[in-house]
């Protein structure tokens, strides 16, 4: 499932539809993707794993779930969950969930959960993780409405990062360690970003998919 900082990626990449008119659309999304024909798009956005195409009066949440993929300017020969077409091109979404969202988006979204969001408020994530004091922190750390964006790499290489055990109780962490791990996970975040642009993220994973580990 493609993590936050792959849905800012996403993001930068179709700034050139941004403004644009949608001069025809299809799929096979059950959405009513008509009403999306001759809208135009005021801007892009992502919270966490949701990507997020803002018109006037209402949004369209993409999820890209576990295998879900896109291409700008390309197709594939199967039909495309969405496609949308634009003077300048196009962009096809596959595999994926689609959802319309009604009225002010803001509304729907914290941005202040999104660990790469300019709003994110690590002090909302420890008053959110003193609530949880009896779950793991390997969970904890994939609530999207505390650590919107995490999923299972950046979780992994945070926690061996601060040398936390995944199985550890959110209340037994010191406090200390707390902090270092929400801070990492913003840190991490951006890193995996600047990795994944250059093709390089996996060369750069210390614990994410490795059988055997050194005892934290």
């Amino acid at each position: 499932m493609p993590e936050g900082p792959s849905i800012v990626i996403l993001k930068e990449a179709v700034q050139q539809f941004s403004g644009q008119n949608i001069i025809d659309v299809s799929g096979n999304s059950s959405i009513d993707i008509l009403r999306l024909k001759n809208k135009t798009i005021l801007e892009f956005k992502s919270w966490g794993k949701h990507f997020l195409i803002c018109f006037d009066d209402f949004t369209v949440k993409i999820h890209m779930l576990m295998f879900g993929t896109y291409l700008i300017n390309e197709k594939k020969e199967t039909i495309p969950r969405l496609r949308l077409v634009f003077t300048n091109g196009e962009i096809n979404f596959y595999t994926c969930s689609i959802k319309i969202l009604e009225g002010d988006i803001n509304l729907y979204y914290n941005w202040e959960e999104d660990v790469m969001s300019e709003n994110w408020n690590p002090e909302k994530a420890k008053k959110s993780l003193d609530k949880i004091p009896n779950k793991m922190i390997c969970d904890a750390l994939l609530e999207q409405d505390i650590f919107s964006g995490v999923g299972n790499i950046i979780k992994n290489e945070v926690l061996y990062r601060c040398k936390i055990h995944p199985e550890s109780l959110v209340g037994k962490i010191p406090l200390e360690d707390i902090q270092k791990l929400i801070d990492e996970s913003v840190i991490y975040s951006f890193q995996f970003l600047d990795w994944k642009k250059k093709y390089e993220l996996k060369k750069h994973w210390l614990a994410h998919t490795k059988k055997k580990m050194c005892s934290l």
